[in-house]
Order: structure tokens, then sequence, then C-alpha cells
């Protein structure tokens, strides 16, 4: 006996050096998220930067779309959601009953949707107003070179062919960000497919995800789409200038986003969300957004929770050098304040984390 009782307190203690070196050890807490394929580039590299440093964390994201992100949080299937369109009432009224706690909307970058196209022979960049993007969107401009375009791109030599465009089929925050837009701009828009993450497109074709449309703009001669900027630049796509408000027209770029969020930052609600689409400003590019990660308020596992809060906290502070390594604008200073001080109210059973 006094043998077993020896051996069997060695095992416990190479069993538990083994814990926490990693693998399935009690250090080792993984989260995990799902949603908008808008910001899934620089969400990609924090969790890859912030594991570095924290080595007994594992964060995993699917980019699946900030309809299926919001779906699956409410499910409580995944620990946060990414989402580029902010939650409707009755989202969070379903979400919030099943899972017995508020949801707080946290902003993490803002980036540009933009419109990217296939044009052979056209080196320049183009310039397009929501007028004409509407009315290609909806049928009216078939061709390319359509008197409408060719008013205001006067030195491009414009083909007579069709435009092919391409859109989201599924829910998706880029289109919540690319029709908010257009509603705004368009009353045909607005009284037609309306807002929405998911909207019936009256022509074009479909495809899921950023990554899908960006595929189907790159391989097809003569289309055109919607995606965020990151995508256009990691696959070597045109994307045009865009009519402002104040009638300019304007390159989508890092300091164009920026100056739209920062001429509404003084805006910003309690609740942390707020549309930036047509913001009114010199050089304010018109189709910005913030993105968000979803979360619930009061945490069902306090180990997650603590980690879901400290990582966001690096991510609004010293994740802003790699928002601007890949095309994102980091949030306004005002804002990073007030969604570091909404972090403070996250729980674990009313006990703060």
């Amino acid at each position: 006996m006094k043998y077993l009782v020896i051996f069997l307190a060695a095992f416990s203690l190479i069993f538990a050096s083994c814990g926490k070196k990693g693998g399935t050890g009690t250090n080792e807490v993984s989260l995990n998220g799902a949603g908008a394929s808008f910001p899934f580039p620089i969400y990609s590299k924090w969790f890859g930067e912030y594991q570095k440093i924290n080595k007994e964390i594992k964060i995993n994201y699917q980019s699946i779309g900030s309809g299926g992100g919001i779906k699956q949080l409410t499910e409580g299937t995944v620990d946060f959601g990414g989402t580029d369109s902010p939650m409707k009432p009755e989202e969070l009224s379903a979400a919030e009953s099943k899972n017995q706690s508020k949801v707080i909307h946290i902003p993490t970058v803002i980036g540009a949707v933009v419109i990217t196209y296939n044009l052979p022979g056209v080196e320049q960049d183009l310039n397009f107003t929501s007028d004409i993007i509407a009315e290609i969107y909806l049928g009216k401009i078939k061709k390319w070179n359509d008197n409408k375009i060719k008013s205001i791109n006067s030195d491009a030599e414009l083909p007579d062919k069709d435009i092919v465009p391409v859109h989201r089929t599924d829910g998706s925050g880029t289109t919540y960000v690319f029709t908010d837009y257009l509603s705004k701009t368009n009353e045909v828009w607005k009284t037609g497919p309306g807002v929405g993450k998911e909207v019936k497109f009256p022509v074009g074709q479909g495809a899921k995800g950023n990554e899908g449309v960006t595929g189907q703009v790159k391989n097809l001669e003569y289309s055109l789409g919607y995606v965020e900027l990151v995508y256009a630049l990691q696959n070597n796509l045109k994307y045009a200038n865009i009519k402002n408000e104040n009638g300019d027209f304007v390159k989508p770029t890092l300091e164009s986003v920026t100056k739209a969020a920062e001429v509404m930052a003084d805006q910003m609600p309690e609740n942390l969300t707020l549309s930036i689409t047509n913001a009114k400003g010199p050089g304010a590019y018109p189709v910005s957004s913030y993105t968000y990660i979803i979360f619930f308020e009061n945490q069902k596992d306090e180990a997650k929770g603590k980690t879901l809060k400290n990582f966001l906290k690096w991510a609004l502070t010293e994740g802003g050098k790699y928002a601007l390594e890949l095309g994102y604008s980091p949030l306004p200073k005002s804002v990073v304040e007030k969604s570091i001080e909404k972090l403070e109210i996250m729980n674990f059973n009313g006990k703060p984390l």
C-alpha cells in the first residue's frame, strides 16, 4: 500500500507538470468566435500576434458573415461574434432573452467598402456616384460605356461591354454598409432593395463572403463588385473613387476613411454603434464603416471572460499599428477611450472581471 501511495503521488505531480506546459493543460484558454469577413484579415493578424505574447491563449475565428456571427452568438455556440452591422432591436431581444444577458458592441477598426472592377484596357481609377452605383445594381445601367459613366470619366476609353454586377449571397455586414450608403443617397434604392445584411438584388451574380466576391471579380472580365478595401488591395484589383457629400470624388485610403470617422466621432452614442456612411466632410470617403466584436456582458466562464477582456484592451491599443499595415483605420482616440470604459462592465455572476 505504501508503494501504491508513493506511485500515485508521483503520477499526480507528473500529470500536473505536464498540464502546465500547454496542450489541454489547466492554464490554456481557448476562445471561439465567428462572423464578419470584413475584418477577418486584421482579426487573423491580431490573434496571431497576441498568441505570440500569450502562449497559453488560443483564439479561433470563422469568417462566415455578420449574419452568421450574430446567429452563433445568440445560440451560444461562440464566445464572441463579429459584425459590421449593429444588431437590430429584434436580434438583441432574441439574444439577450435566450442568454439572460445584455449584448455589448465594441468597435474595433474602421474600414472601407469599395467598388472594385475588372475592366481590361482601362488603367486609370474610375469615378462613380451613388446614383450610378445604384442604377448598375438595379439593372438600369447595363453597359460600361453608358453616358452617365462616360460623363464623369471622360479620359477613360470605356468599352461597349455589359457590366456584370457581383453581390453577396450570405448574411453580410458588408452588404449592410453598402446598402446603408445607397439608401442614404438614392431614393429609388431606399424604397426598393433597401437596407439589410441580405437584400434582393434585381440583377447580377452572387458569391459568398468578401473572399467570394473578390474571386468572382478577379476572374470575370467586365465585372464589378463591392468588397472591403483590404480584399481589393491583396488581390491587386482596381477600385473606384466615389463622390461624397461635399461633391469630391474621394479615393478610399487610410486618410479618407479616418476622416469619415473623425467628423462624426462626437456623435458616438452610449452603445457605441454609429453609422458613418455618407459622412459630410472634405476628403471623407463616403462608404466607411466601423466593425464590431459582440459578446455578452455577463460571461458564463470567468477565465474566458477575462481573456476576452484583456485581448480587446490589447487590440484597442497595441493592435492599432497592425490595422494600419493591413489597410484599416484605427479608431479615433475618443472612441478607444469609450470602448475601454465599456469593457469594465463585463462580469462573471455579477463580479467584475
